[in-house]
């Protein structure tokens, strides 16, 4: 039996991006509904929920924050933020609202459908949870505990919300405490499908992966950096 293509809500007031992502995603299978209007998206998506909803943050009438937080209110609806290029406080506030993850304009098509994978994989794994057999415990490194099949992650006993892409990178570190990991590792299993980003997309994620456990533990050191190699985890 064929299973239903997942569809994919593009919310976003440039029309040259919902047509071009829009096509792109025909191409890999799924179903897309696009809306250059967030009022007109906010009332069709409540009646009709998608499977997992890309929105801009910056919008007229209504940003993507608020038109999240209005469609989490009838369905847990995944979504990804389109951010503007280094705008950290974009970022800060659309995860901080709840957001599964975030692509930085200008952004790569093939990158966008991978995160889109991803999240879905994660959306998909948090429903089986209820009738799944009992999940093997979270594995441990000193103080992390990292639970791959729910996509968890805590420090001390303090759950830590992070993003997919994030995710990836602390699970890839971890697994291996001690070794060191260079850059092109952590893309290749942070960024799947041959997706090129460059060095400095990584040192931006360690750089907000180090913040985020700083909020729980102002002593976190657990990631090192060696300059010109790369990173390592440190479970002591």
């Amino acid at each position: 039996m064929t299973s239903t293509p997942a569809t994919i809500a593009l919310v976003d007031d440039d029309r040259n991006i919902l047509t071009s992502v829009s096509i792109a995603l025909e191409c890999e299978g799924f179903g897309v509904r696009a809306f250059s209007d967030s009022v007109e998206a906010l009332a069709a998506l409540s009646a009709d929920p998608p499977d997992l909803a890309v929105l801009d943050i910056k919008m007229p009438r209504l940003d993507g924050i608020a038109l999240l937080a209005r469609l989490r209110t009838v369905h847990p609806v995944p979504v990804i933020f389109l951010t503007s290029k280094d705008e950290e406080a974009d970022e800060a506030a659309g995860l901080a609202a709840g957001a599964d993850d975030y692509i930085v304009k200008p952004f790569s098509q093939r990158l966008l459908i991978a995160r889109i994978r991803a999240v879905l994989r994660r959306a998909s794994a948090r429903r089986g949870e209820v009738q799944a057999e009992p999940a093997a415990p979270p594995t441990l490194r000193g103080k992390l505990a990292i639970d791959p099949a729910r996509h968890r992650v805590a420090w001390d006993g303090h759950d830590i919300a992070l993003t997919v892409t994030e995710f990836l990178i602390l699970e890839t570190l971890a697994v291996r405490p001690g070794l060191v990991k260079s850059r092109d590792q952590l893309m290749d299993a942070a960024y799947k499908d041959d997706v090129y980003v460059d060095d400095r997309t990584i040192d931006s994620h360690i750089k907000r992966l180090r913040k985020k456990f700083r909020v729980v533990d102002a002593q976190f050191k657990a990631i090192d950096t060696l300059y010109g190699v790369g990173y390592r985890f440190n479970a002591d």
